[in-house]
């Protein structure tokens, strides 16, 4: 006899095979825009399916990837100890490179002390659900990234969410919470769907009126914002010594060249998250060839502040062209461009026909960004050169007036 099928496990049945369904439609049509395998990345191109395109749709921002110099440490570290570790960094994971590049993060970002953890993900819901309990508030932008709303749930803290970089919003938020406890403002610094800034002043300012922690996610600022690319403080001329910031996350897969994540802040909190962040104690240490072309990544930031001035000046005149052509780019400030269509289905054949000209992009729909806003995130990077900027935007312009998107 058939065991009869549970309601909820049907429900998880029938997810999967809508899903599969759209997925299979797609593909039959040409228009599943994610996972296609790279057989070359080279600088501002790459090789998919055996056609070299123009690249606008990566995070290697100060088009460091394949870098020489981070190359070569990453080879040096595979000679002195191998492709990856004996395992977690609280037993047999720990490396002198481990040490050198928390060592280089905290100088970078001007900190007592960091730590390094084996991914992005794992640093900002590790860190969250490390500080906070049942008994302490969460107060997160709303569209900020995934990883910090998971660690926000998995805290067991008070979870509440205000309206996208409003102040009065947030404000309100913090004078709402309760006395007792801890407060916790989390906040990106550049949103990951938008490309816009985060008002840190006035932040900053509210967290000290209400005595609120506040932590920052730099995964998209680092090497992009400031004169010397070393972030959101530098950007709004803040100096990190004051410690306005009490925890500074970012990754090591962006902008750095490499995997993983970190936390910066005072040493007691650094000793306080070694022993307590479950993603750091429970997972293999990053690989020393990893870590050792994240460290190297950073002193090429340094040594080469060409690269953060041409990223900015790229991002500025890629902004204001498609702007000045009629594209809606919401309230971007940085190199990660929305482009705004809209219907799901336009943006997918956009999508198509972009690739078809030689310009890789890829298409956001919903449920990662709010319905009717479904949009194409271009990125521009510091390899980019106005001529190639300008073969894109032209290629972005015709295809959006034949697909009447923008007026012909």
């Amino acid at each position: 006899m058939t065991k009869p099928v549970d309601p909820s496990e049907k429900t998880f049945l029938a997810r999967i095979e809508i899903l599969n369904q759209r997925i299979l439609e797609a593909k039959k049509h040409d228009l599943y825009p994610y996972m296609h395998s790279s057989d070359a990345v080279e600088g501002v191109h790459v090789t998919v399916h055996g056609r070299r395109m123009l690249q606008f749709a990566s995070y290697s921002y100060l088009d460091l990837l394949g870098h020489p110099k981070i190359n070569a440490a990453a080879k040096r570290a595979i000679d002195e100890f191998g492709t990856g570790t004996h395992g977690v960094r609280f037993l047999a994971g720990t490396t002198r490179i481990h040490v050198e590049l928390e060592k280089k993060i905290a100088s970078f970002k001007k900190t007592e002390a960091a730590v390094a953890v084996a991914s992005g993900y794992g640093a900002n819901f590790g860190t969250i659900s490390a500080l906070l309990g049942r008994h302490d508030v969460v107060i997160s932008d709303k569209i900020n990234h995934a990883s910090i709303v998971d660690g926000c749930i998995l805290s067991r803290a008070q979870f509440v969410r205000f309206e996208h970089n409003d102040m009065a919003a947030l404000e309100t938020a913090l004078g709402e919470a309760p006395k007792k406890g801890t407060k916790l403002v989390v906040v990106d610094a550049v949103f990951s769907m938008d490309g816009d800034i985060i008002n840190l002043p006035e932040v900053i300012k509210l967290c000290r009126k209400f005595k609120a922690l506040l932590m920052i996610d730099e995964a998209h600022s680092l090497g992009v914002l400031g004169k010397k690319g070393h972030g959101l403080e530098e950007h709004f001329g803040i100096d990190p010594t004051e410690g306005l910031i009490d925890i500074r996350m970012g990754t090591l897969s962006k902008t750095i060249p490499s995997i993983g994540g970190y936390i910066a802040g005072s040493t007691k909190l650094v000793n306080y998250l070694r022993h307590s962040i479950r993603p750091f104690i429970f997972s293999a240490a990053l690989p020393p060839p990893s870590a050792a072309a994240a460290k190297t990544a950073f002193e090429v930031i340094e040594d080469e502040p060409w690269r953060v001035e041409k990223l900015q000046k790229n991002a500025d005149y890629f902004l204001k062209t498609l702007q000045a052509r009629g594209f809606d780019t919401l309230k971007s400030q940085t190199a990660i461009v929305p482009i705004v269509i809209g219907n799901e289905a336009k943006a997918l054949e956009m999508t198509r026909l972009t690739r078809n000209e030689g310009i890789f992009i890829v298409p956001i729909l919903p449920p990662a960004v709010q319905p009717n806003t479904t949009r194409i995130r271009a990125t521009v990077t510091a390899g980019h050169s106005l001529q190639e900027i300008d073969r894109a935007i032209n290629t972005f312009e015709k295809i959006a007036k034949s697909l009447g998107i923008l007026r012909p």
